[in-house]
């Protein structure tokens, strides 16, 4: 295995635990490795101070152990079994009305550039570092141990979230089983989960705790869920008693999954309708006053810090339409998801709008993600998902 020795003075922030090596750290290998290659680091005093895999880019070794041991079968099957008995402990697994998690959150479960999220009998697993995909197949047979009989297939699904300049010619596809039901259940609903042609593993079960908030509110309000995609936000309004909900989405693929997700639970329910539209010329061309429950919870707007600018801008630009249309007394929940943007910079965009719309804005709830996307103490870049809910006068 390849020793790396960093730069002196560099080793503070892995004395403090944090799971990333920047390339600037670093002073020399003893020999080159291979990307994905694991490597052990070491002060300048040549101290060993941590395990991780090496990657070519500004993170250059993800930290799998501040301990100097076998990173082997035994390794990926204890880090498993401790993130399943943390989803035991806060009754997202184990749960007959939920077999919807996430089983692994990259740095928030000591695997940094693993995700895997569970459907049912379905895991879904995501490299995000060259590393993580090499030892895929290991990794999979730790999971299906940890799992046992609960687990029937494993989808690996890592095509868009691996570094393409690594040409690792990556394909999606079945690691274990393949004959798998695409049907889950969260919180008692039920939903078609796309790991295939879907947005990240299928279906954002990030927002679970928040689609759970969003039903106590809609009992009787007529409700508008911008950028649904699979409709979650949706189902639970309905579930909720709302009047009417309305989902729009620009993607025509997004509003056919959200009528059927809506039929999987309220099959011929007159309440719902779906529209493919751009959600800013929706909210520009709709009536003022036509909805007094508006949830905005779109895509990244930014991917990274330099498109910070931009995206707080688009984000001002959004809430703003919201704030100009929502009905007297309505609530709107807002959202979002782009690690790049701080939950400070996120709150002065929405302050930003509600100052320009004119309208009187209360916060009453500061939402964020969900227990089972846990953010490492050491590792606060962990924590991506804002939302507000604000009560409108």
């Amino acid at each position: 295995m390849t020793n790396l020795t960093l730069e002196r003075g560099k080793d503070e922030s892995l004395r403090r635990f944090h799971p990333w090596v920047f390339s600037g750290a670093i002073h020399h290998f003893d020999h080159q490795p291979e990307e994905g290659d694991l490597v052990r680091v070491l002060t300048a005093e040549g101290d060993f101070i941590a395990i991780g895999h090496w990657q070519i880019g500004s993170i250059a070794v993800r930290v799998l152990s501040f301990q100097d041991e076998p990173i082997d079968d035994d390794f990926w099957q204890r880090r498993l079994a401790t993130a399943l008995d943390v989803r035991k402990g806060i009754g997202v697994a184990g749960n007959p009305s939920n077999d919807t998690y996430r089983l692994c959150h990259g740095e928030g479960d000591n695997l940094p550039g693993l995700v895997v999220d569970i459907y049912g009998q379905t895991a879904v697993m995501q490299a995000h570092s060259v590393g993580m995909h090499v030892a895929r197949f290991d990794i999979a047979k730790a999971l299906k141990r940890v799992m046992g009989d609960g687990l029937a297939n494993i989808y690996y699904k890592s095509e868009t979230t691996l570094p393409f300049k690594a040409d690792l010619g990556q394909e999606n596809g079945f690691l274990l089983g393949g004959d798998a039901d695409n049907v889950a259940i969260e919180n008692g609903l039920r939903f078609h989960i796309d790991w295939i042609r879907g947005q990240k593993t299928g279906f954002f079960v990030d927002q679970r705790d928040n689609r759970s908030l969003l039903e106590r509110y809609s009992k009787g309000r007529s409700v508008l869920n911008m950028f649904c995609y699979t409709g979650g936000f949706s189902v639970y309004a309905l579930r909720g008693g709302a009047r009417l909900v309305h989902s729009v989405d620009s993607s025509a693929k997004a509003v056919e999954l959200v009528n059927a997700n809506v039929a999987l639970n309220f099959a011929g329910d007159p309440r719902h309708e779906a529209f493919a539209e751009d959600a800013f010329k929706y909210l520009q061309q709709m009536d003022a006053d036509k909805y007094d429950l508006i949830i905005l919870d779109p895509p990244a707007f930014a991917k990274h810090k330099d498109a910070l600018r931009n995206a707080l801008k688009g984000y001002t630009r959004l809430n703003v339409r919201a704030f100009e249309k929502i009905r007297k007394g309505g609530i709107l929940f807002t959202f979002s998801c782009s690690q790049a943007v701080s939950k400070d910079q996120f709150r002065m965009a929405v302050f930003t709008a509600a100052a320009q719309s004119g309208r009187s804005v209360r916060i009453l709830h500061q939402l964020h993600q969900p227990a089972d996307h846990p953010v490492n103490i050491y590792h606060p870049e962990g924590e991506y998902l804002k939302g507000l809910v604000l009560y409108v006068e």
